[in-house]
This record gives C-alpha cells, structure tokens and sequence, in this order.
C-alpha cells in the first residue's frame, strides 16, 4: 500500500515515448531504511522516498506498468522484491510468485541537480486548483510553440502584496490565474518561465487537499517539492505573448451576471448542433435578454433566452461555446460575470467574487 498509489501516479511518465527503452521503467534503490522510487520521461523526472524493510542495499529498473498491475493485484499486504541473477527481479510473498525481467539501473538517466535552490511555499490544494484552471487551454496537437504547449509562470511583486501566477493560452482564449501572498512575504527573486502544460499535469497527481508544497527554479528546471517527494520539470525555450494589457477590463465594458449552472446547460444544449465544420454560436445582447442560437446549414438550427440584467445597445458576436463549457466547468462559483465591449473584441469570464482566476475569449468569424 505504500508504493501502490505513486507506481498508479508515475505511469503517465513512464508510459510516454522516448528514445530511451528504460524510461517505461521506475528505478528502485534501497537506501537506508526506505526505498526511493525514480521515473522520468525525459523532460519531468519524480523521485519519490518510502518505508522499506532493507535485507540488502542495491537497485533494479523494473516495468513500471507490469509492476504496478501485479502490486494491485497482490493478495497479501507485503511484497519481496529480490534480484536473483542477470537483473532478473523476484516479486513474491507466500504462494505468490513472479519473476520479472530488469534492466540495467545504471542506465536509468539522472534527474538533474537541484540541490541549493531557492524555494517558496504554496498551499498543496490551491496549487492542484491552479493548474486545473490552466491545463486545459490547450492548442493543436502539432503546434510546438512554447507559449502554446507551456503555460507562464511568474511571481508579481504588486502593491507590496506578491503574487505567484500562472497564464495559459492556445491563440484563441487565454486564462490567468493568480495566488496571493500575504503582505509582505519575502519571495525569493525567480525568473518568468514557461512550464511545459504535461510537466503541469503531472505534476497534479501529486498534490493533495493541505499542507504546503516548496516551489522553485534551478538550472532550467521548475522544481515541487514535498514531503518524501519531488518532480523535476524541464522549462521550455520561448517567448510568452504580451498578456499584460488584454486581462484589464476595458472601462466601456458592460458588465453581465449569469448563474453558471443554467448558463452550462444552455451552451451544452446549442452545442448540439455544432460540427467540424460549424462550432460557433452567436451571443445576442439586447434589453434584459441574451438570446444564443446556433445555425449549421449542414444540420438545422436552435436558439435559446437567459434574463440578464443589461440596457445597452444590443451587440452580437460570435464564439466558441466549448471555450465558454471549459471555463465555466473550472469557476467554482454559483454566479459568473461577463464583461463585453462588442461583439468584435474579446470576451472575459470570471467568479462573481473571486478575482483570483480571469478567462479571455476571442470572438469567431463566421
């Protein structure tokens, strides 16, 4: 039970493809007491620290899939691991027994050196929350530009308040989500970095509801640090766009209150008529109304009114509702805000209350 759970975490990194056959493995090491656990995919490394009854010191690399479905499905709380001879590995207890072909531990690439980095403290829960609201902008599966497959990392030092802060962007929306510290917090002075989005996936499944985890830079790599764990994970080489200007809301901005829950089920029901082909939607503003319809010649048409609370003229634009059913999906609040100019310019999205988390949406040209 000790090493079920991080054997089931480590397989997104140990199942990804490499030029490196030994990477779909986990080296295991005795040290001490314990055994330390080591997974890498080449660009995010884990290495991981747990109880062990040590007979004899030494380290196995071992099939980290074929490792953890046999300890999921071992009948009896404790397993031996034992190399035998010619890094054949003996996984047994009782009457249950297997013997698993190994490979050369010494082969198993190095996590970098990170030792002497600086690092500053984070709620383990709000991070987890943070990069829920920033993975899922995500762009084309073949557009390899830094600030599409990565997401921005920066620590602000604003109004004597700093703050530590992720953007994430795919061309077509952006979201920003920040984490306050308490005034006058000393941080230490990290550079703006870009932090590959699967890195921040993986680094998910390692974060749980309370406690603190460390955060920091070294040598090119974005270090977490708990406990008994750490994950590695190498920046990428880019330039993030200027976001700066487009997260201010613009002052002639009408300002929209919706319940998300009707909202949600009002885009998922005009989405139904969406295609490859057709996937806008069009958002009419008019006196306390917001009439969305969709239209997809290929299929027919539909629309739907919310009340709203509005009085301008009436504005009309276009825009993706997936954006929208994403975003809404990741504000954990009752009642969301609009803020729209025109139907020419972007969107934003935010919590009534929680100013911590912006969504910007650009409109679509049909």
């Amino acid at each position: 039970a000790d090493i079920q759970d991080v054997l089931g975490k480590v397989q997104g990194l140990a199942g990804r493809k490499t030029n490196l056959a030994i990477t779909t493995n986990v080296l295991i090491r005795s040290e001490g007491s314990e055994i330390s656990i080591t997974a890498t995919d080449l660009e995010t490394g884990f290495k991981g620290h747990y109880p062990a009854a040590i007979e004899a010191s030494g380290g196995i690399a071992i099939n980290a899939k074929k490792l953890f479905e046999i300890i999921k499905e071992f009948p009896t709380d404790e397993i031996s691991l034992n190399e035998t001879e010619n890094q054949w590995i003996e996984i047994s207890n009782k009457n249950v027994e297997f013997h698993i072909m190994g490979m050369n531990p010494d082969e198993f690439p190095d996590n970098p050196a990170i030792e002497d980095a600086e690092l500053f403290e984070v709620d383990s829960g709000s991070l987890s929350k943070m990069i829920d609201k920033t993975i899922f902008v995500s762009g084309a599966g073949d557009d390899r530009r830094a600030h599409i497959t990565g997401a921005l990392m920066e620590i602000l030092h604003e109004d004597n308040t700093p703050l530590f802060r992720l953007v994430a962007t795919d061309g077509s929306r952006l979201t920003k989500v920040d984490y306050p510290f308490e005034e006058g917090t000393p941080l230490p002075q990290i550079p703006t970095a870009i932090i590959p989005k699967k890195g921040l996936s993986e680094i998910g499944k390692f974060l749980e509801p309370g406690g603190n985890v460390k955060l920091g830079i070294k040598n090119n790599n974005f270090i977490v640090k708990k406990a008994n764990e750490i994950i590695i994970v190498r920046l990428l080489e880019g330039d993030f766009p200027k976001y700066q200007d487009i997260i201010v809301k613009p002052e002639k901005a009408f300002e929209i209150k919706l319940p998300k829950t009707a909202f949600q089920k009002t885009l998922r029901r005009m989405s139904i008529l969406s295609s490859e082909n057709y996937k806008g939607v069009i958002f009419k503003y008019e006196k306390d109304r917001l009439e969305i319809r969709a239209n997809n010649p290929e299929l027919g048409e539909s629309k739907e009114d919310l009340s709203i609370a509005f009085s301008g003229d009436v504005i009309e634009g276009a825009f993706n509702p997936r954006y929208f059913l994403e975003t809404l999906a990741v504000i954990e609040e009752d009642t969301v805000l609009i803020h729209i100019v025109d139907g020419e310019r972007p969107c934003l999205l935010e919590g009534d209350k929680d100013k911590s988390f912006l969504s910007i949406i650009m409109p679509m040209r049909i």
